[in-house]
């Protein structure tokens, strides 16, 4: 009876290995599953258009990558479209931060009239397709005078649906009333409330909705395909696409433009992640 409880006993610490082995395996494939598109995007912008449709695949890096980002210099005003699309990227993601942020602690904590209804007829407007605003945001943009400018592109975007629901429910959930009845009652105003109060609670919140709005303005295409004429005005997405041509497309020269179009949202995301990452996991250790 005793080696039969000495055996069983044995057996646990091997059945759990097992199951942690088979986590930490299933994790490296899916790891790896995630990364391969950035790894093709890689070995595709190294090698030139006939390496990259030979068969079976080349799966290697190649040695053409300053080729290729010479050639995308070349026939785009790459650092032009970069400092365009930067700038927009960089005003759109402060002020959604600052307006969205603003009208999700007033939603999450003030009681007025008309909010609910105010806040039903925001959630309406996610629901409506960005496509189906493109002809009279135009017709709009064009009688004030704003086509081929930043501001068509920068002031239409910089208070989101998703922006003022995503911050009105972490200022509900975050912020606690009793911090803010307390700053009330120390003679803190509406702003001083939302600056000295609730702005750094909502810090994580804040930081998630920069790296969505940043990567969001970035790869913006099709607004800025409408509105700008000037191709010294063009977005890095728009002067991008002026590489596919009809007559043949350079692959290699196309992912290499795409891969240097890709490395800010890598520098931001790793940037900014680290604040709602360690949010979570402090949250998680609370529970």
């Amino acid at each position: 009876m005793s080696g039969f409880q000495l055996k069983q006993q044995s057996q646990i610490p091997i059945g759990i290995q097992g199951k942690k082995l088979l986590l930490h395996l299933i994790l490296l494939v899916v790891t790896v599953a995630s990364f391969f598109p950035f790894y093709w995007l890689i070995v595709m912008a190294t090698n030139e258009t006939s390496d990259i449709f030979s068969y079976p695949p080349k799966l290697t890096l190649g040695r053409h990558l300053l080729e290729n980002a010479g050639n995308v210099f070349k026939n785009i005003q790459f650092f032009a479209a970069f400092g365009n699309t930067l700038f927009i990227a960089v005003v759109e993601t402060t002020l959604v931060l600052f307006f969205c942020s603003l009208a999700g602690f007033t939603f999450a904590k003030f009681t007025f009239r008309g909010r609910n209804i105010l806040f039903i007829v925001l959630l309406v407007t996610m629901m409506i397709p960005s496509q189906l605003s493109a002809v009279p945001s135009f017709v709009l943009m064009a009688r004030l005078g704003w086509v081929g400018s930043f501001k068509a592109l920068i002031i239409p975007g910089m208070v989101t649906a998703f922006g003022v629901f995503w911050m009105r429910q972490y200022a509900e959930s975050s912020v606690p009333g009793e911090l803010v009845d307390a700053g009330r009652i120390d003679g803190c105003g509406h702003l001083r409330l939302y600056w000295h109060v609730a702005l750094p609670i909502m810090r994580p919140a804040l930081a998630f909705l920069g790296i969505f709005s940043f990567i969001h303005a970035w790869n913006d295409y099709m607004w800025p395909l409408i509105i700008l004429n000037d191709p010294a005005k063009y977005t890095l997405q728009v002067a991008l696409a002026q590489l596919d041509n009809v007559y043949g497309a350079d692959y290699g020269m196309l992912m290499a433009g795409t891969l240097m179009a890709t490395v800010p949202l890598i520098v931001i995301f790793l940037l900014g992640s680290r604040h709602f990452i360690a949010n979570i996991a402090t949250g998680a250790l609370k529970e």
